[in-house]
């Protein structure tokens, strides 16, 4: 058998997917990036492989991607991140959209034609506003565990309206809101409606809507708060913070191909 391996290593999380040549997952990673990008690449490919029966990286066809792409020394090709997420979505999803990806340090809005190509895209780098680091963020100020703002936003009887993007001003303006006495739940459903606000202020959302990434992954009524606000409903992957890895792995079967041509 044939392994096809993607390693998609952000600046948050290192993502790994390995898949045959019929496109079916066989076995997928993730794990913290830290501050060694190839040590943490060998880690998810390591467990990647573990799952999917691939015993060697000599028996896999490699292609890495996202912010540490470089940081596989032995991948046989490197796809950038637009380029591979556009391909993980649509692999999925096989006609146009746009794609909406949710990531730890930038989000991006990725515009896929009906082929499957990408006919525009754009970022958001500048500043950690609607990002998993912003969650985070939050999450710390209000010393509650990352994985529960998502449950506790669902249980919020209100919304409470955040007046900065800026995450070092959010937090000085949460810690006031809970002198106010107002409730968290009602605080952190808030801070969900601001990074909705900071997505839709990138690009307009016709047509087709798919959303991935760890946020996505980690906050499914962050989804279900985005169909409210644009009236229609949202696809999301299977596993929507390995779409990146999946097209990696994607366009190794394209490298392969190539190889043997």
């Amino acid at each position: 058998m044939d392994f096809f391996a993607g390693i998609d290593i952000g600046a948050s999380t290192t993502k790994a997917i390995i898949i045959n040549e019929k496109r079916q997952i066989l076995g997928h990673s993730v794990n913290d990036s830290g501050s060694d990008f190839e040590a943490s690449a060998d880690q998810a490919f390591r467990k990647a492989r573990e799952d999917s029966g691939c015993l060697d990286t000599d028996e896999c066809t490699v292609v890495a991607t996202g912010y540490g792409r470089r940081n596989v020394p032995y991948a046989n090709n490197t796809r950038t991140e637009i380029s591979c997420h556009a391909a993980g979505s649509f692999h999925h999803f096989p006609h146009a959209h746009t794609l909406i990806d949710i990531g730890g340090q930038d989000s991006k809005v990725i515009r896929i034609d009906d082929a499957g190509k990408r006919s525009s895209f754009k970022m958001n780098r500048k500043c950690a506003a609607g990002t998993g680091a912003f969650l985070e963020e939050i999450a710390n100020r209000l010393k509650i565990e990352l994985g529960k703002l998502d449950g506790l936003a669902e249980k919020a009887e209100n919304s409470v309206q955040i007046g900065s993007y800026c995450t070092v001003f959010t937090g000085t303006e949460i810690l006031a809101k809970i002198r106010e006495g107002i409730d968290v739940a009602d605080i952190i459903k808030g801070i969900f409606v601001s990074v909705i606000k900071r997505i839709l202020e990138m690009d307009s959302m016709n047509g087709n809507i798919v959303m991935s990434g760890g946020v996505v992954a980690h906050n499914p009524y962050l989804v279900k708060m985005f169909e409210e606000r644009l009236g229609r409903g949202i696809f999301v992957p299977p596993l929507p913070q390995l779409t990146g890895a999946l097209g990696a792995a994607l366009h190794s079967i394209e490298i392969r191909g190539g190889q043997n041509a």
